[in-house]
């Protein structure tokens, strides 16, 4: 009887200690998780800026939620939108990939606009510094001669002369701006 009495008190302390160090494991694999999903942030966003076929006129973006990734954006090339279905992939801890680019429909008035519009933008003495960069940070987005501007600037003077410049072009139906202004 005192046997089973002590095995039944060891029992309890052994569970007791389980109980007591169970929360540090668990916010410890929390930390983990929330690190690997920054990790795979990171990656995501390395692999997409290094396609080579990425370009102003393309607009990839991205949400990662736990190991699943979900791509977004519009592109001009159906190719691209594989790539990039194909560069995330293969990052270590992502099991899943939503692909859902849009592919824009193919049309020579929306090339012209395009042509236009980066014309107009970037041939502008103030936004010109942006076109130096090998990824322009101002994207723009046509799809059947409705325009969007989407990306980072540094300031919001920058943003308006954008969308002012955007909305000269000729034959452009709407001009959309989702530029964002940098925070300081």
């Amino acid at each position: 009887m005192l046997r089973n009495l002590e095995r039944l008190s060891l029992m309890v302390v052994v569970a007791g200690m389980l109980t007591f160090v169970s929360p540090a494991w668990s916010q410890r694999s929390d930390a983990e998780a929330a690190k690997s999903q920054d990790r795979i942030v990171r990656e995501v966003h390395h692999e997409l800026v290094m396609l080579p076929y990425y370009g102003v006129f393309d607009n990839l973006a991205y949400k990662v939620n736990g190991y699943t990734v979900t791509l977004m954006g519009q592109v001009t090339r159906p190719t691209l939108k594989s790539d990039a279905e194909a560069a995330v992939k293969h990052i270590e801890g992502v099991e899943r990939v939503d692909n859902q680019i849009e592919v824009l429909p193919v049309s020579p008035t929306d090339d012209r606009i395009r042509m236009a519009e980066y014309r107009a933008i970037y041939g502008n003495d103030q936004l010109q510094r942006y076109a130096l960069q090998a990824i322009p940070p101002v994207h723009i987005i046509v799809k059947n001669g409705h325009v969007t501007l989407v990306g980072v600037v540094a300031n919001q003077m920058d943003k308006q002369v954008a969308e002012i410049r955007a909305k000269s072009v000729p034959g452009v139906f709407s001009v959309t701006d989702q530029l964002e202004v940098e925070k300081s």
